[in-house]
């Protein structure tokens, strides 16, 4: 993510069971795109005691990748320490066409 895209929008995920959490990542990312957001934060924890071995986090990036979302995700990156750091990852959003 380019620091001249500010972050327009955050998900947090803590809490919330793997089924739920993909459901509202999805929705949230398709509404990010929607209002025309380039970036976004996505909190998912780092897992139990930090050790960053948390399910939410591991299954982030893959569903990032997922082919429904291919069409607006142009990139994911672990966020910068101030933002969560290993529990926190930036979505870059590409462009919505116009028209």
């Amino acid at each position: 993510m380019r620091e001249r895209d500010p972050i327009a929008a955050r998900l947090d995920l803590h809490g919330l069971t793997y089924d739920a959490a993909r459901a509202r990542l999805d929705g949230f990312l398709l509404q990010a795109w929607h209002e025309g957001h380039r970036a976004v934060l996505v909190i998912t924890g780092k897992g139990s005691r930090g050790s960053g071995d948390g399910t939410l986090r591991r299954a982030a990036p893959e569903w990032l990748a997922a082919p429904h979302l291919r069409s607006i995700v142009a990139g994911v990156s672990e966020a910068h320490r101030r933002h969560g750091g290993g529990g926190a990852l930036y979505v870059a959003l590409k462009r919505k066409p116009r028209g």
